[in-house]
């Protein structure tokens, strides 16, 4: 709990931050702090197998790919994010009402007064993956795929 809440503060400061940046870089660079954060709260909270996916998939292929993102695109030297708008009332309103039904959702839980571990090992998962799971882990690589082969022709000079 002491290395938690260090870490939930700092998760939140880059959150806001992500929001509040004006450039679009910074924004996705924080992104990926706050992923890290994420991971870090995880490892806090004794969930290694979800924080070493957090690294690997979000942080390290997410970050990726909009940063590759960013890069590629065209961009107008002039062109500013605009980050205040006339109904941001509306959207803090939004985010307060869904933490208090969440806050409200956790707190009414009849949760138990100990805490029950279970058994996470990266061996099981690869074996439910491979054997229970096969079906949807296969769907998933071909979704990938095609997704990657769609990204390449999109993002490929046309020949003049």
């Amino acid at each position: 709990m002491i290395v938690f809440i260090p870490l939930a503060l700092a998760l939140v400061a880059c959150s806001v931050a992500v929001i509040a940046t004006k450039d679009l870089i910074h924004a996705v660079l924080l992104l990926g702090g706050t992923l890290m954060l994420t991971a870090g709260a995880y490892v806090a909270l004794e969930a290694d197998f979800v924080a070493a996916v957090q690294l690997m998939l979000y942080t390290g292929g997410v970050v990726t790919l909009l940063l590759f993102g960013v890069m590629l695109s065209q961009r107008v030297e002039s062109a500013r994010v605009l980050v205040h708008s006339k109904t941001w009332h509306r959207g803090l309103l939004s985010g307060l009402a869904f933490f208090a039904l969440a806050a409200w959702a956790i707190l009414s839980s009849e949760l138990p007064a100990s805490a029950v571990l279970i058994e996470s090992d990266a061996q099981a998962v690869g074996k439910l993956f491979l054997t229970r799971h096969v079906a949807a882990f296969e769907t998933l690589s071909v979704l990938l795929l095609a997704a990657m082969i769609g990204a390449i022709v999109l993002a490929r000079k046309t020949d003049a």
